[in-house]
């Protein structure tokens, strides 16, 4: 199965990797931390060497040693998948659930780190984070440039004119999921070309599209709301670089169209899947665009900048996001956070992991119900834009995944189909 394939080949590449870029950090940690960077760099080094050895041999998945306030969650979790085992020995790397396993190894990975200050707060997926961000720059200045020529007149846009648009920035930002560099192992995969231009090609690549469905909650929404009530859109953030421009395209839009009066936005709280955005990356994305030498890209930093200050844009970070657990776990393992996310007006969730989170990445009938597959998950409506990167989907018509199957043996990999998939509140 592709989740062999992954914890084969793609997880231990991406260890080497980390080792790899620390390796070559050790000069910039003994220029600012002295001796103790460099013996902190040895340290993580050797419990990354350590781990990617468990990994490739098998061993036993063991019980996180450091105090970080996720890790009794952690354990609990370990506890459970023994219990699941029915006695047939520990959950190792490869006789255990590939979501978990996959989670587990990004976790221990921040571990290697935050035990060992004072390179603690280093980030090793940073780099690729940046370089998938500037080599993406003429697909961002393509689509800033889109989009303030579009504010320009949005206010005498018919309503007819508006669903257009938005269905285009959704699509861009279903689209800009195929930059993940979880996916490649840290190689490249970069947005080299505009969006825009190939939308109308890729519409037969749109295996599920309930953009009508969203765009009448927003239009609906937004008539119902009262002087006091909010129309809040949430947007479950997945990669940095040019997947998180589009991402943030679209936020824009949603203000400037006054189809939600406020976005929040979550991202991670520590480094996890290689590219997914984390507090840095936000900012320093935002930061990076204002700084630009183009009209359009700075304009659009600017005024993302500003929605920050003014509150009508709101990053929040939760540590349920990293931990292994499905998302129809949410309101047990993380009560007040579930209360929260039933305050929005409609959750957007990015990409495949928040996907495989969602159904439990089990290995469903293609036909059921993407409502049934999200077993009693229901903050708020939500819709899930993925690009198709590990051998779980629901809600097909009969005999359409059979038929891809038929011609396209790796279709549910491949990163070149998508969903716009979405589900009512209950």
């Amino acid at each position: 199965s592709f989740a062999y394939f992954t914890i084969k080949d793609r997880l231990p590449q991406i260890l080497t990797r980390v080792i790899d870029t620390l390796h070559r950090h050790k000069n910039e940690f003994f220029e600012e931390h002295g001796e103790k960077g460099v013996e902190a760099e040895k340290r993580a080094i050797s419990f990354l060497s350590k781990l990617r050895n468990e990994l490739q041999t098998d061993k036993p998945v063991t019980l996180l040693e450091d105090e970080l306030p996720d890790a009794a969650l952690w354990n609990q979790y370990l506890d459970y998948q023994r219990n699941l085992s029915n006695g047939n020995g520990e959950p190792s790397w490869f006789q255990s659930p590939w979501l978990y396993v996959e989670c587990y190894m990004y976790r221990r990975i921040h571990a290697a780190l935050a035990q060992n200050p004072p390179i603690d707060s280093f980030d090793v997926f940073k780099e690729g984070k940046a370089q998938n961000f500037f080599e993406s720059q003429e697909a961002v200045i393509a689509l800033c440039t889109y989009f303030q020529e579009l504010l320009k007149n949005i206010k005498d846009l018919d309503e007819k004119q508006l669903q257009e648009e938005l269905f285009k920035l959704l699509q861009v930002s279903l689209w800009g999921n195929k930059c993940d560099l979880s996916f490649s192992a840290g190689k490249a995969s970069s947005q080299k070309s505009s969006p825009l231009q190939s939308l109308e090609n890729m519409m037969s690549y749109l295996l599920v599209n309930d953009m009508e469905k969203l765009w009448s909650l927003l239009v609906n929404a937004k008539k119902g709301t009262t002087e006091k009530s909010n129309v809040r859109v949430d947007i479950i953030l997945d990669n940095a670089g040019f997947e998180l421009v589009s991402d943030l395209v679209l936020a824009d839009f949603l203000l400037s169209s006054k189809l939600a009066d406020e976005v929040h936005f979550h991202g991670k709280s520590i480094p996890w899947y290689v590219s997914d955005t984390t507090k840095h990356d936000f900012n320093w994305t935002i930061k990076q665009l204002q700084a630009a030498n183009h009209m359009w890209m700075s304009r659009c930093g600017i005024n993302w900048e500003g929605n920050l200050k003014k509150g009508v844009w709101v990053y929040r970070d939760h540590m349920f996001w990293t931990l292994p657990h499905d998302f129809s776990s949410m309101a047990e393992v993380a009560p007040d956070f579930y209360a929260d996310l039933q305050k929005s007006s409609l959750l957007l969730f990015k990409g495949d992991l928040n996907y495989r989170k969602l159904t439990g990445d089990r290995k469903w009938e293609y036909t059921v119900p993407f409502h049934q597959a999200l077993n009693k998950f229901h903050p708020a409506p939500l819709c899930s834009l993925r690009t198709l990167k590990s051998d779980t989907q629901v809600g097909l018509k009969p005999g359409q995944g059979e038929q891809i199957q038929a011609s396209e043996p790796e279709w549910m990999v491949s990163g070149k189909y998508g969903v716009i998939q979405f589900a009512a509140a209950l």
